[in-house]
């Protein structure tokens, strides 16, 4: 079982469309925001849960580095270059996740 982790700012719209979208019986999904008011924030547990990780921002990935340097050792972290401007599930957002993750959990 691969455990696959989603980080983007808030946790609201577009690394929860990631969590659902490729969940499945061969991979466990997960999502966090890395902002102070996100609705799940980040933590170090769910970094070191993690097998792979994708930020949805270059930002995403600075912070990530500077908050758990150490829970990421040996860590592959993905940045996916999505933009925050997609609504939750949007047609969009599926898409373009559906064409840079698939790559990587394939």
């Amino acid at each position: 079982m691969r455990h696959v982790l989603f980080i983007c700012s808030r946790n609201r719209l577009r690394s929860p469309t990631a969590e659902h979208l490729f969940a499945g019986p061969d991979v466990e999904t997960d999502s966090a925001g890395l902002a102070p008011d996100a609705d799940c924030l980040l933590s170090a547990e769910q970094v070191e849960w993690a097998d792979l990780i994708f930020v949805m921002e270059k930002q995403h990935r600075t912070r990530l580095t500077q908050r758990f340097a150490a829970a990421l050792k040996g860590k592959r972290v993905v940045c996916l270059d999505i933009p925050d401007r997609y609504a939750f599930m949007q047609t969009e957002l599926v898409t373009l996740l559906r064409r840079k993750v698939g790559v990587h959990l394939s």
